[in-house]
């Protein structure tokens, strides 16, 4: 496998160069020098989060604690890289990890801090969660040049062009990408702001898979493709490397300018087959008396859905992004989240108009919303990913405002003040409302 993969970056680095070749123009490239032949960029990223006593009824296994909490989480990655000949590029990223989010990350459907995995620990411990390879196939005039920063060294590609990235990283940070809303170290904070919420990507339980994508760009469309491997069960610290469980993804966007002012609107389609537990037949199979589990009644299964995501600068201080998302709901979630249909919604706007141009805010509105069957099993009492409240009557669609407001210090480094309202915590009426605070410190490097 080894010997294959390394192959496969070499044939295609041959072959790139060989369809890059001519003049440096046509192809958008200059000579390198040899400062550019190595990136180093590192960023830093502490997060505190706290919650208010809120008024709950009951609590289960998975509930947030009605009582009062506060967690704090910590960042520290490296984002190293090496030039592949003029248009290959291999990064590697060592990181380390400490803390907790609130209630060990359960409770919220749509999870309150983007910077807490579903693996908290009390001590540092070291991760290298990414390790990929991408080669850039030039063709046709130069384009925009890329400036260099984390995981991307500066090149002025070709306006059309083929972008392949093999190894391990996000299935995000590549699909459902948002200009407005996607960067849980610089604005929204919450799990179903930053991402389409009912898009189940594949992830272990930091987030990262093995896979490959494709990245075809035409002048203002781009067509994009990837294979993934999904866990080796829903919810996994471990992936399912044999690919016999895996997730197929495509998304089709377009750019386009509106009253001289720049937009993009992108589909997306996936489907994930693996061994999911049915909500229903897990409902009929459980014994009298006894909550239903999904996780008793796992078979391959295939769930599908779609994401729906633009965005819209408004003015040059002021922009506009909406998602909707929806999956089939069938099955239990596998990677991601408790979330069958959610839409969202919001603003972000630069300080230029108060004298602070490197300042940010933004406000948000989702709503996350479970199946039919899904709404039956978790109020007999089920147990999903980040939800469980055990045994209750009620359900309602989770409701969530959110608002930052991120202050410039100095170079490469912010403050954040990030609040939260959140109506019907896991779609349980009988619990909350709950509001929570955070302070979020990033430094990049």
């Amino acid at each position: 496998m080894r010997l294959s993969f390394f192959t496969l970056i070499a044939a295609t680095t041959l072959w790139a160069e060989e369809s890059s070749s001519g003049t440096p123009t046509s192809a958008g490239l200059t000579p390198l020098q040899p400062s550019e032949l190595f990136s180093f960029h590192g960023q830093y990223t502490v997060t505190t989060q706290a919650h208010p006593s809120f008024s709950s009824t009951q609590v289960g296994d998975n509930s947030l604690t009605p009582q009062a909490s506060c967690k704090t989480t910590n960042d520290l990655t490296l984002f190293l890289g090496v030039r592949v000949g003029t248009t290959g590029e291999f990064f590697i990223n060592p990181e380390v990890d400490q803390g907790f989010g609130l209630s060990d990350t359960l409770g919220l459907a749509g999870y309150s801090s983007g910077e807490a995995y579903k693996v908290g620990k009390s001590t540092p411990y070291l991760r290298i969660p990414c390790c990929f390879y991408r080669q850039t196939i030039n063709w046709g005039a130069a384009d925009t040049p890329l400036e260099a920063g984390a995981n991307q060294f500066a090149m002025t590609p070709s306006k059309d062009r083929l972008v392949i990235t093999v190894g391990k990283f996000s299935v995000v940070d590549i699909f459902d990408n948002n200009s407005y809303a996607h960067d849980a170290k610089n604005d929204f904070l919450n799990w179903a702001v930053m991402d389409a919420g009912a898009f189940d990507y594949a992830a272990d339980s930091w987030g990262y898979t093995y896979g490959a994508a494709t990245e075809l760009v035409l002048t203002n469309w781009t067509w994009r493709t990837g294979l993934f491997t999904l866990s080796q069960f829903p919810n996994s610290e471990n992936l399912d490397t044999s690919f016999k469980q895996f997730e197929a993804v495509t998304e089709l966007e377009r750019a386009y300018t509106w009253s001289t002012q720049p937009g993009k609107i992108k589909v997306l389609l996936f489907a994930n087959q693996g061994y999911m537990g049915n909500y229903f037949t897990a409902l009929q199979q459980a014994p009298i008396n006894t909550p239903p589990s999904t996780a008793s009644v796992r078979t391959m299964n295939t769930k599908t859905g779609l994401a729906l995501n633009l965005e819209q600068a408004i003015t040059e201080q002021l922009g506009a992004f909406a998602r909707f998302s929806h999956n089939d709901g069938k099955t239990e979630s596998f990677d991601f989240t408790d979330i069958n249909t959610s839409w969202s919604l919001g603003l972000i706007m630069n300080g230029k108009n108060w004298g602070r141009e490197k300042d940010k805010t933004g406000i948000a509105y989702v709503q996350n919303e479970l199946s039919s069957n899904a709404q039956q099993y978790f109020k007999a009492g089920g147990m999903g990913i980040l939800i469980g409240d055990g045994l209750h009557p009620s359900y309602a669609p989770e409701q969530i405002i959110e608002l930052f407001y991120s202050a410039h210090l100095f170079a490469g480094t912010n403050l954040t003040f990030d609040y939260q309202f959140v109506q019907n915590p896991a779609y349980n009426p009988d619990r909350g409302p709950v509001s929570l605070f955070a302070l979020r410190l990033h430094a990049e490097f």
